[in-house]
């Protein structure tokens, strides 16, 4: 897929040049004055609202923004991707994580070949290993149950799982699936993250995955040697093999290791690592917490984008949509970072998430065929749930710098409180914060250093592009919102 023209010399590219000089002559509240234009930038998909009414964008730089998108061939390169054509060039492979959580009668092919069934026939072996060890048929060496595992792995083995399993630790459903057991991650080669994973925990309870697929990964295996050591010295080196799973495609190292390749769980060179928790890296280590059921659920929701990301006209398209505001945001506005402000304390691990989905893919300054670009390409991505960021970083968002902001809210807590002879429940209280800010950052108010917040409302979630003025603080930025 790779092309030989560059975008930045492109009509499309060269007209949203010309176009910021325009854009930077209207306020953002000027913007947000013109219902027709705020209506049309408020979109849903399957339960998920994005409103992106305080970007700092019109009608026109929306229609430029999508004839980018055609002159980058935009929509040749979604279907080469679902096609399962070589689109990562560098390493001359398919990219097909959609295929991890497509359908059971999906066809999707990587060099002529359906890979759905080889993902379902992993998936269902996870089915079956998870259910064994939850009800007690696999026990350990010693005939107890396991009840505790640690999943070792760092990157996209580590982040896309954690961020994945703190959002479900409360979630009603996922907990009477939980209960009794526990799930931990570790991922760095410091001493005291050992430390601190088996801190409590009994070898005789404790099964351990570990995820790297060519086995050979530095931080990982010497983790995985440490918790070898822990298990061998309570209970033997013939208890690995009980206590020890992979998910890895060298079974050669696997086995040399002391884990039964029958215990290994495969994934492909077509997965990318910080696109793996659809894969075993994830679904193995939270289906033995939560159970398949509760993650196979994440699966179908991953998949109901994918289809969306895939069919969806892009005036209507969620990901295209915040991809092309994204670029306007970094490569032509030139504000250089995003903060991502989840108002959910469940989605505390987002941020990281996001920040190697995003930077890693997008952490380059060279063009897919090697040429040095002239422009800022990735965002730098930072956050913190709302409202603990508003008393951490936000006085710089307001009163510093320009900072593109994604405000992410809930409307149902997974843990509601209603108090008696509180005006508002905990969880109203937190959406007036999340209504409240972005307005705030949208509208501005001249000389104003502190902003009262406004009674409560219900919850959504906003995604917005702050431009605070350093002088009279009355030039605000603009923003999207999702709920």
């Amino acid at each position: 897929m790779a092309s030989s023209s560059l975008i930045y010399e492109t009509g499309a590219w060269k007209d949203l040049k010309a176009h910021v000089e325009d854009i930077e002559k209207i306020h953002l509240r000027d913007l947000m004055s013109d219902t027709v234009r705020c209506k049309s930038m408020i979109i849903d998909f399957d339960g998920v609202l994005l409103d992106y009414s305080r970007q700092r964008a019109n009608f026109d730089t929306l229609n430029k923004l999508h004839n980018l998108a055609k002159a980058a061939h935009l929509k040749e390169k979604i279907n080469g991707m679902f096609n399962g054509e070589r689109i990562n060039s560098t390493e001359n492979r398919s990219v097909l994580h959609i295929a991890l959580r497509a359908p059971r009668d999906s066809v999707i092919n990587s060099d002529g070949k359906n890979v759905v069934p080889d993902v379902w026939q992993v998936l269902d072996k996870i089915r079956d290993f998870s259910e064994r060890v939850r009800s007690g048929a696999w026990v350990g060496a010693t005939g107890k149950v396991l009840k505790d595992v640690i999943a070792i792995g760092i990157g996209g083995s580590f982040l896309g799982p954690l961020f994945v399993h703190t959002a479900l630790q409360k979630d009603p459903e996922a907990i009477e699936f939980a209960r009794g057991r526990q799930l931990r991650f570790l991922a760095n080669v410091d001493p005291i993250d050992v430390a601190r994973n088996i801190a409590g925990l009994n070898p005789e309870t404790t099964l351990v995955v570990v995820v790297s697929k060519t086995f050979t990964t530095a931080e990982t295996m010497l983790n995985a040697r440490t918790l070898r050591e822990w298990i061998s010295a309570a209970l033997g080196p013939q208890a690995v093999a009980k206590h020890m799973v992979a998910v890895s495609t060298n079974l050669t190292l696997v086995e040399k290791f002391g884990i039964d390749p029958n215990n290994a769980f495969a994934f492909w060179d077509w997965v990318g690592g910080r696109y793996s928790v659809c894969s075993a890296v994830g679904v193995l280590p939270l289906s033995l917490q939560y159970g398949f059921s509760v993650v196979e659920k994440f699966l179908k929701g991953a998949s109901s984008i994918d289809q969306h990301f895939y069919s969806a006209p892009f005036e209507k398209n969620l990901p295209v949509l915040l991809g092309l505001l994204s670029i306007w945001n970094v490569s032509f506005l030139g504000y250089p970072a995003r903060a991502i402000l989840p108002y959910s304390q469940a989605l505390e691990k987002f941020a990281p998430h996001i920040q190697q989905v995003s930077m890693e893919s997008n952490g380059k300054g060279v063009s897919i065929d090697g040429v040095p670009l002239p422009y800022e390409t990735g965002e730098i991505d930072f956050g913190e749930p709302g409202t603990n960021g508003q008393h951490s970083f936000y006085q710089l968002i307001h009163q510093g710098r320009v900072i593109p902001c994604d405000f992410i809210g809930v409307v149902k807590s997974q843990q509601p409180v209603y108090l008696k002879g509180e005006m508002v429940s905990n969880h109203d209280e937190l959406m007036s914060n999340f209504f409240a800010q972005p307005d705030a950052l949208a509208y501005g108010k001249v000389g104003i250093f502190y902003v009262e917040l406004p009674s409560p409302f219900s919850g959504l979630y906003l995604s917005l592009f702050s431009k605070p003025d350093r002088t009279e603080l009355e030039k605000p930025g603009t923003g999207s919102v999702m709920t």
